[in-house]
C-alpha cells in the first residue's frame, strides 16, 4: 500500500516558508515519519499549519530540567512529507551537519522568511563611536558553518549582499549579519508584500524601527 500524504508537495510562497521553518525550528524522528516543529512562538504554530495547509494539536512543553511548559510544539506524520525533506536536503539530527537545501529561486525569499522567524533576529542601536550612527542588522543563525556559508552564498547569488559571518561561532552557533543597506536589500525582498506569512512581532519591530527612521 501506498503512504499517504497530507501535505501537498508542491513549490509555493508558503510551503517554501514552512520549510525555512523547518530548517530552523523542526525536526524529523527517526521513524521516517514525524516532522516535529517547536518554539516559543504560538504563531509560529498557527503560520506552520496554514502554510501546508493542515489542522493538528498544538501542545506545550518543557525544556531540560526546566518545569514550566514555555515551548509550543506540534507534529505531523507524513510519510511522504518525509521524503521529500530528505530529498531537498533535510535529514534526523541535522541541527550540525545541515549544508545545502534545495531550493527554487523563485521562493527563495519566503524560504528565507522562515529561516529568518525560526532562527533570525533584527536588532538597532546607536553607535557611539560616530554621531548621529544609528545601526541595524538583520541576522541569520545556525549551528551548521556548512549551511550558513551556503545560505550566505545564494543570499549573495540571488540578491548581490555579502554580509558577514565571523570565523568562529558566537557560543554554539554561527551568524550571518546584513547591515543597514545590506539589511534593506533582505527586508525588501522577505517581505515583498504586505500579506505574506510571518511572525508578526518580527516585523512589527523592524518596521517600528524603520518607520523611526524614515526608511520605510
Amino acid at each position: 500500500m501506498k503512504p499517504l500524504g497530507r501535505v501537498k508537495l508542491e513549490w509555493s510562497p508558503e510551503f517554501a516558508y514552512a520549510i525555512g521553518l523547518i530548517v530552523t525550528d523542526g525536526s524529523l524522528s527517526k521513524d521516517k515519519r514525524h516532522i516535529v516543529l517547536t518554539s516559543k512562538d504560538e504563531e509560529m504554530m498557527f503560520n506552520f499549519q496554514k502554510a501546508l495547509g493542515i489542522e493538528n494539536n498544538i501542545g506545550k512543553k518543557n525544556s531540560g530540567s526546566q518545569k514550566e511548559k514555555k515551548y509550543f510544539v506540534t507534529q505531523i506524520g507524513d510519510v511522504l512529507l518525509y521524503r521529500f525533506l530528505e530529498s531537498i536536503g533535510l535529514e534526523n539530527n541535522k541541527t550540525k551537519t545541515i549544508q545545502e537545501v534545495a531550493i527554487p529561486d523563485s521562493y527563495f525569499a519566503d524560504f528565507l522568511r522562515g529561516h529568518f522567524d525560526g532562527d533570525g533576529c533584527f536588532y538597532s542601536y546607536w553607535d557611539p563611536r560616530w554621531k548621529s550612527s544609528f545601526m541595524y542588522y538583520v541576522t541569520f543563525i545556525s549551528a551548521s558553518r556548512k549551511h550558513i556559508d551556503w545560505l550566505r552564498g545564494e543570499v549573495d547569488r540571488l540578491y548581490r549582499v555579502k554580509g558577514h559571518c565571523s570565523d568562529k561561532p558566537a557560543g554554539s552557533v554561527y551568524q550571518l549579519k546584513y547591515a543597514k543597506k545590506e539589511s534593506n536589500v533582505i527586508l525588501k525582498k522577505m517581505y515583498y508584500k504586505e500579506d505574506v506569512l510571518c511572525l508578526s512581532r518580527k516585523r512589527l519591530k523592524i518596521e517600528k524601527v524603520l518607520g523611526t527612521i524614515g526608511k520605510l
